[in-house]
Order: C-alpha cells, then structure tokens, then sequence
C-alpha cells in the first residue's frame, strides 16, 4: 500500500471514529491510565518482553518509504558518494604532487 492510499485510509478510519465518538461521548465515562490496559498486558512475558513489544509497537508506525522513494534515495546517495570520492581523490593528488615537488 502506497503511503498517500494509507494517510487517506487513515483520516477516514479518523473520520469514523469521531463521528463515533461525538454521538457517545455523553454517555461514556473519561478513561484513566489503569483502566486502558491491564497490568499483566504492560510488563509482558518470558517469551514476550517487554521491550520487545515496544519495539514492534514502535515499527508499527513508521511510515516506510515506497519502492519508488527508495531507489530515488540510493540514487542521491550513490551519486553525492560518488562526487565526494572524486573531490577528496583529487585533493590527496594534488597534496601529493605538491609534497613530492617541494620536499622530496
């Protein structure tokens, strides 16, 4: 899924659950910390710790870039890589032309 379709699915499920919301607000209680998730769910388990459920969490909701992003972005990398090897050999021919003249 391409990250426009998945902003546009995203407002709309926002969309929905205000709309939601908004009708059954009145009648719903505010939530507190300990009431949205029990105990046992937060310090995880032996097979399942806790920082590992962080990090799945977190991977969660990154916005990964399309095929099209990343070939465009190793691209620019390839290229500025490529500019820099010739600007920095070309500097170590030059000092190196410059100290065979002068001191050897």
């Amino acid at each position: 899924m391409g990250r426009a379709a998945r902003r546009a699915q995203q407002r709309a499920a926002r969309r929905q659950r205000g709309q939601a919301t908004k009708s059954t607000q009145r009648a719903r209680p505010p939530m507190t910390a300990s009431a949205s998730a029990p105990e046992s769910a937060r310090r995880g388990s032996f097979l399942r710790p806790r920082w590992a459920i962080d990090i799945i969490s977190e991977l969660r909701k990154v916005t990964w870039p399309t095929r099209q992003e990343t070939a465009h972005l190793t691209l620019v990398v390839l290229v500025v890589s490529i500019l820099f090897g010739i600007v920095l050999g070309s500097a170590d021919l030059f000092f190196n032309w410059l100290i065979e003249r002068t001191l050897l």
